[in-house]
């Protein structure tokens, strides 16, 4: 196993996909043998940059390399469901950008299809990887700030006006929530650890019909609850904060890629917690899933099947509130 690698193939060679490609100067993370796109230009040129040895024409021909153990999605995530079925069908493991499919539904079909062909798959919500979010986790089991009751967060930045842009597009599945919120919501499940009795969402939706804006309150058992903020019109603070009966635990803006955290007690101590990245980031939950690989697992025993439902379910329920589903 300590010799164990996975040749990665990507497709949607963007910006996300840039922070992947960067990332495969970690060790213990695979080799980037391959890439596809729709823009055979901007393949050619990412391999170029990146040195990626093969360019392939089509997804379904990266997906049909025998040399490739596993796939990177990341594409608009309207498409994924499709494209992920189609790798899987050709027993590809598969990480897949967030959110993995645009409802949960579809993310039960993807799950059903991976494990009725014995393949990993896995949603690439990077963040819960991150070394700042484990020693939060740390601070919590040690009783640091005592049961979280509250967490509150926000994610913000005004959006340029271009109506094609895939987060303005409904055509794309665009919109706040599957594109921001879903790191709120994420980040709520992950540390309150239950789901929630009411779900109360207010949301704005913009000139093109996707949400813009969404304050969104989760309500969980024992009277705890979460405050979340999201919006392409507004520029947040962009924190996370973590609120229990001895302190709090703050990390910093942006929170989603924070390298710093704070843990502050009531007496208003705080003691720092700095965690550069290693490269960018990406690299802890490729790595994860190399290592779940090799130890024959379909699925992670971190970022769980059953952890990407039950933020997709909420995200359900709040576009569902807005009339988008």
């Amino acid at each position: 196993m300590a010799n164990f690698t996975l040749n990665w193939g990507l497709i949607g060679p963007g910006r996300i996909a840039e922070k992947f490609a960067e990332a495969m100067q970690a060790e213990g993370v695979g080799r980037l043998m391959a890439v596809a796109s729709r823009n055979p230009e901007r393949g050619y040129a990412f391999a170029d940059k990146y040195q990626i040895e093969t360019v392939h024409q089509t997804y379904e021909e990266l997906f049909q390399d025998e040399s490739l153990d596993a796939v990177y999605i990341a594409t608009p995530h309207n498409f994924h469901l499709e494209q992920a079925l189609a790798a899987i069908d050709c027993g590809k493991h598969l990480l897949v950008e967030k959110p993995l499919t645009v409802t949960a539904a579809e993310s039960e079909q993807l799950f059903e299809a991976a494990k009725a062909k014995g393949v990993f798959v896995m949603e690439a919500l990077w963040s819960l990887f991150l070394p700042a979010y484990q020693q939060a986790n740390a601070w919590l089991e040690q009783g640091m700030i005592g049961e979280v009751g509250s967490v509150r967060s926000s994610f913000g930045f005004v959006v340029p006006r271009d109506n094609s842009d895939r987060l303005l597009n409904p055509e794309l599945a665009g919109g706040v929530v599957l594109d921001m919120g879903i790191y709120t919501i994420a980040t709520s499940q992950w540390f309150m650890q239950a789901e929630p009795d009411d779900i109360v969402a207010q949301v704005h939706l913009g000139p093109t019909g996707v949400d813009e804006t969404c304050a969104l309150q989760l309500h969980y058992p024992n009277g705890r609850a979460s405050q979340l903020l999201c919006s392409f019109e507004n520029k947040y603070e962009n924190e996370l904060t973590l609120y229990g009966s001895k302190g709090r635990v703050v990390f910093h803006s942006m929170f989603w890629g924070s390298e710093k955290l704070s843990l502050i007690g009531n007496d208003d101590k705080v003691q720092e917690f700095e965690c550069p990245f290693e490269v960018n980031g990406f690299e802890y939950q490729i790595r994860h899933v190399v290592q779940c690989v090799a130890q024959g697992r379909l699925e992670s025993d971190l970022m769980t099947h059953e952890r990407t439902l039950s933020t997709q379910y909420i995200m359900d329920e709040v576009r569902r509130q807005a009339g988008l589903l």
